[in-house]
């Protein structure tokens, strides 16, 4: 290997350090003095040993090339406002190996360091430009063909790379989960949008190997190759040593990789193609090959940089700076280059500033096209809604021969049983729902045999088998990571979250992952989902904080989330077919909540009236988005807003206000929480004398906020109004809960309030 001289980088102490680097290279080529070798052909070693051929170095020296192009061009226009993301990938080209030993039909999530991967990529498909393309997406382009201009992202849709956002680790699950889902498929009898033998590509930084998120990835990856279960991920750890400024210990990525069990450990030096080639190859064959769980430690380095605001010199030695400079991938590519007789010196500058030429002359043609300049585009992937299709799918039942052998023939069809309650009518619909959808999974903690802590799924497991219904190890990171890979793969996933509170240990597989990806990727991928909740308070003999969970501001306030949350068994039904259709058709990511108080209650008024079972609907029956239920429309002494278990409460104590005062009670039921429809909500409020909005969760940040918000902005301001909310408090165990949750007492004291105001 040539020696790269020290003092090159030393003798631009006072730089921009990305002038630098680009000096280096020029500086590097000119003054190399070294053997040259006859040149070999393009089918031999680009160097004796070497197991890259002298052609596909070539082509990886271009990839690397552009990658560094974009990068040096993003740091010149940045401050010209012509682009507007500055971290880049120098240091990182090696990566270049990952994506041309992989096909582009491996489904990739990458580091936001992959600028060497994509443009070597690009070659899978003729007609590509991954100059272009990259170009567009630095400048917010609407033309950019990756997020249609809402974000600097690595990511094509005929590529297979999905897109990422600048998150540290949060992709990791679900690109296991994707990987699992390649072989789930075979399983269930999908059929795969990729060959059956793909794999699936991860590719993070030392330093984000260490976030929780990524080691809840690794766990499962161990945990399931463990079992025997294929997981072919390739997961790509790029070590440089740092995380934007914080070292990592010496080793410690080896250390901490080499031995785990059933995380099979690849080590490949990305700073040298013609050394690190066989390295990579040897990884990606095994992963390919063994279907297991792969850990590629590649090692990297980073020069200019985190990104172009982060000024090293203020923070780190210029010796240290001088170090990392000459340890640049590109200055032991040119060396190769030189050696092997492939290029002269005056042909590899010559490429060299033809990148560079290329790379500004797309950056300026980018500048020149349109961005977003207006909401709706903005919004416009956010959120797909087609209602006429949602409908047509969500009534679709031409499935009937499958319901037959599911439910065990006519007369034991549930809509030919008498009324249930919500427990047994969701159990039916689940049936109904996988007899509808052979895509469709159900899975968590506890859901299989067991039928899930208060038996909702009971029976699904024996009549789908395991295949489609099954237990999860006990982490809803990883259950949220599996949904997002089989939805991926074209599956219909029914994650199931055991309770609310457990939620928010994994809210970012949603907020920052599944419920992005239309938006990033301009719609071209999706998440479709539909997340199962036990939900709320109230629950008897079994409370506390964990399992009396009123809060849902964290899911309310997610872009693009459906949540809806049914207070009776029939609408149950009907609303998860409707969420069902919903992720079928638009995509969607939804949030089904099911009220934990409710689930066993049969009856409204007094013990033994059966007023809270109902009828279930065909299966030609479904609820539209938004849709609220409504007791005693006439009435408009006083109407109560609501949800969940506020229903019930609301027409028990609609009963004591009309008894006491005289009033006559409408009772509305929301049912659907995120989006809230604000114009059902303001019609119901206009023909009203005076309003109570019953919220059971907490008074900062509740349902209630939203409601009075659309009240006060559809006109009905003026009207009388109180609002009936839970305290600001976590909740109690035993009977303690019942003081931080409204009661029914609560809703006739806040009428009686209302009634002397007048």
């Amino acid at each position: 290997m040539t020696a790269i001289p020290f003092a090159i980088s030393a003798r631009h102490k006072g730089f921009n350090r990305a002038e630098v680097v680009d000096q280096n290279f020029i500086e590097f080529v000119q003054l190399w003095n070294g053997e040259v070798r006859a040149a070999p052909r393009d089918d031999a070693a680009v160097l004796p040993g070497s197991a890259l051929d002298a052609r596909g170095f070539r082509e990886l020296l271009e990839s690397q090339l552009i990658s560094r192009h974009l990068d040096l061009m993003a740091r010149v226009l940045r401050v010209q406002n012509k682009v507007f993301y500055t971290i880049g990938s120098s240091g990182h080209e090696g990566n270049a190996m990952v994506a041309r030993l992989t096909r582009h039909t491996d489904p990739a999530f990458l580091h936001y360091r992959s600028g060497g991967f994509m443009a070597e990529r690009f070659r899978k498909i003729p007609g590509m430009d991954p100059v272009m393309d990259s170009a567009l997406s630095f400048a917010a382009s609407k033309d950019d063909p990756a997020s249609g201009g809402r974000h600097k992202v690595w990511g094509s849709k005929p590529l297979w790379v999905l897109p990422q956002t600048s998150t540290i680790a949060s992709h990791l699950p679900k690109a296991l989960g994707t990987a699992v889902a390649i072989e789930q498929a075979r399983r269930i009898g999908h059929q795969l949008p990729i060959p059956d033998d793909s794999i699936t590509i991860c590719s993070f930084g030392d330093a984000s190997s260490n976030h929780a998120t990524a080691q809840t990835a690794f766990n499962t990856a161990a945990w399931t190759a463990y079992q025997k279960l294929p997981a072919p991920v390739l997961f790509v750890c790029e070590d440089n040593g740092i995380g934007i400024s914080v070292k990592t210990p010496s080793g410690w990525v080896a250390n901490n990789y080499q031995h785990r069990a059933n995380l099979d450990y690849f080590f490949a030096d990305g700073l040298d193609m013609a050394e690190g080639y066989a390295q990579v190859q040897r990884a990606v064959e095994h992963c390919r090959t063994t279907r297991r769980p792969t850990f590629l430690h590649l090692k990297t380095t980073r020069v200019m940089g985190h990104a172009g605001t982060d000024f090293e010199i203020e923070w780190r030695s210029i010796e240290e700076l001088f170090a990392v400079e000459c340890s640049d991938p590109l200055l032991r590519s040119a060396g190769i280059a030189l050696e092997s007789g492939l290029y002269s010196k005056d042909e590899l500058l010559n490429l060299y500033e033809a990148t560079r030429k290329r790379c500004f002359a797309a950056a300026e043609d980018a500048d020149s096209r349109h961005r977003l300049t207006s909401l709706d585009d903005v919004m416009a992937p956010l959120a797909p809604y087609t209602p006429a299709a949602v409908k047509a799918e969500a009534t679709r039942a031409d499935y009937a021969e499958k319901r037959l052998a599911v439910f065990g023939g006519e007369a034991k069809l549930p809509e030919k049983l008498p009324p249930r309650h919500l427990a047994i009518q969701i159990g039916q619909a689940l049936h109904d729902l996988l007899a509808k959808y052979p895509e469709a999974l159900l899975f968590g903690e506890d859901v299989a045999q067991k039928g899930g802590v208060y038996t909702v799924t009971k029976g699904l497991n024996k009549t789908f088998k395991g295949s489609r219904v099954f237990n999860t190890l006990l982490d809803e990171t990883m259950i949220l990571g599996l949904a997002q890979g089989y939805a991926n793969m074209g599956m219909l996933p029914m994650p199931e979250i055991q309770y609310l509170a457990y939620f928010h240990n994994a809210c970012d597989q949603i907020r920052g992952e599944a419920a992005s990806l239309q938006f990033f990727s301009n719609n071209q991928y999706r998440n479709p989902m539909v997340m199962r909740v036990a939900s709320l308070g109230y629950q008897k003999g079994f409370g506390g904080h964990f399992h009396n969970d009123n809060s849902i501001t964290a899911l309310r306030d997610i872009p693009g989330l459906v949540v809806g949350c049914p207070s009776r068994g029939d609408d149950a039904a009907m609303m998860l077919r409707t969420l069902m259709a919903l992720a079928k058709v638009d995509g969607r990511v939804c949030a089904f909540l099911e009220p934990i108080a409710l689930y066993m209650t049969k009856d409204l008024y007094e013990a033994g009236d059966g007023q809270w079972q109902f009828e279930y609907p065909a299966p030609d029956q479904a609820m539209t988005l938004g849709e609220g239920r409504v007791y005693d429309e006439a009435a408009n002494d006083l109407v109560i807003f609501t949800f969940g278990n506020g229903v019930p409460m609301a027409l028990r104590a609609a009963r004591t206000i009309e008894a006491e005062l005289k009033w006559q009670v409408r009772v509305v039921d929301l049912r659907w929480l995120a989006p809230l429809n604000d114009a059902f909500i303001a019609a119901q409020a206009r023909t009203a004398k005076r309003i109570l909005v019953l919220d059971e969760g907490r008074k900062s940040a509740g349902v209630g906020e939203g409601v009075i918000t659309a009240i006060v902005e559809g006109g009905c301001g003026a009207t009388p109004l109180h609002r009936v909310v839970g305290a600001d408090t976590f909740t109690p165990l035993a009977g303690a809960a019942l003081l931080v949750l409204p009661g029914e007492a609560d809703v006739v004291a806040a009428a009686k309030e209302l009634a002397a105001r007048s």
